[in-house]
């Protein structure tokens, strides 16, 4: 199963239309390239296969944060870790 985390933009590198991501204090990139939605540092994303999808409202994306938080508040280290990082194995990953 893949998880849509919401995501928050912290950096965005315009030569190569990527951003740094924070996803529930985990960094990464995601390529920008298939968002059709203008998107600015501080916005929240929800990324599939390491590619920014959909912008997210705020508060939205807070409550959703909220929720995993205490499903993986219950999960052990290694296992939440690779919850949030489910995404970039996803099995359908072209």
């Amino acid at each position: 199963m893949c998880l849509s985390i919401p995501s928050k933009i912290t950096k965005i590198d315009p030569e190569t239309n990527i951003a740094t991501v924070d996803t529930m204090g985990v960094t990464r990139q995601a390529s920008l390239d298939l968002i059709d939605q203008e998107v600015t540092i501080g916005d929240y994303v929800l990324i599939h296969i390491g590619f920014a999808m959909n912008k997210i409202d705020e508060e939205d994306a807070l409550e959703s944060l909220k929720v995993y938080g205490e499903i993986i508040a219950k999960m052990e280290e290694e296992d939440r870790r690779n919850a949030i990082l489910e995404d970039d194995n996803c099995p359908n990953r072209a």
